[in-house]
């Protein structure tokens, strides 16, 4: 699934791409993706989008939000699913596989939203701040505000373990599977352990790693052939090995998922 660093990119290609571009058709070929019944939302979403432009973007954990010109003061939400991307593009046989919208604009060229099992989701809403509570998303991972002392008010008193609490969007937006065990293996966290058994200095490390390691996500694109050579990301997988020192990479049940931990790096302390 599209985590923080994906949908940051993601929203940076539409800033470079599709921003200030007059909206001349929207073409919904998956009506699963718009939320509510009746075929008149796919109606609704299109009389709210098509004529305008998208003036200016922001993100929120793994939605983003691109702002609609005009005094409606509207928003288009993009979520991505579990394999949802963008891509900008002028001729039509350049157009992507499993396309589920396509926004058409006056300039002759096409953004096609992607999303290969149409898990994401698309609409227009009022107010971002509104949309943010409905949804129970705590601070965005990467927001300035969200400090130290933020992050550790909102994990403290939390008996869940460490990788389950990275990944619950009530708590911090954006983190996901990949990128919480990401964190943990560069902080050397055994991703089973409990976050009320981690003292303060650990509890700052955590963070301070947390924000560096997404920020340097995004710097990379989000790809991770192109991370550094000491990431776990490219190597997380079935028969991998460790890219600091060489140990065969182990797989753990947490809670609903899998992570997978370096054994050497990540000791279990319990």
């Amino acid at each position: 699934m599209p985590e923080l660093p994906d949908v940051e990119v993601m929203r940076r290609y539409l800033d470079s791409t599709a921003l200030h571009k007059k909206i001349e058709d929207l073409e919904i070929r998956a009506e699963i993706l718009i939320p509510g019944e009746g075929a008149s939302r796919v109606d609704r979403l299109k009389a709210q989008t098509v004529g305008h432009a998208f003036e200016s973007t922001r993100r929120h954990g793994k939605w983003f939000f691109a702002r609609l010109d005009g005094d409606s003061d509207k928003f288009f939400v993009f979520h991505f699913g579990m394999t949802g991307d963008l891509k900008y593009f002028k001729n039509m046989e350049d157009e992507p596989d499993y396309t589920r919208a396509l926004f058409r604009f006056v300039n002759g060229y096409q953004l096609a939203y992607i999303s290969q099992r149409k898990l994401g989701e698309l609409e227009v809403i009022d107010s971002v701040k509104a949309f943010i509570k409905d949804k129970d998303l705590g601070p965005d991972a990467l927001d300035p505000d969200f400090d130290q002392d933020a992050f550790k008010k909102a994990v403290e008193g939390r008996h869940a373990m460490i990788k389950t609490t990275l990944m619950d969007q009530s708590i911090i937006a954006g983190i996901g599977n990949v990128y919480s065990d990401e964190i943990l293996f560069q902080a050397g966290i055994y991703p089973r352990r409990k976050i009320d058994e981690m003292d303060e200095g650990e509890i700052e490390e955590l963070f301070h790693t947390m924000k560096d390691v997404l920020e340097t996500a995004i710097e990379h694109q989000a790809d991770p052939d192109q991370f550094p050579e000491d990431y776990l990301t490219p190597h997380r997988h079935e028969g991998g090995h460790c890219p600091k020192c060489g140990a065969e990479l182990k797989k753990v049940q947490v809670g609903s998922r899998h992570a997978y931990y370096c054994p050497e790096r990540q000791v279990k302390d319990y």
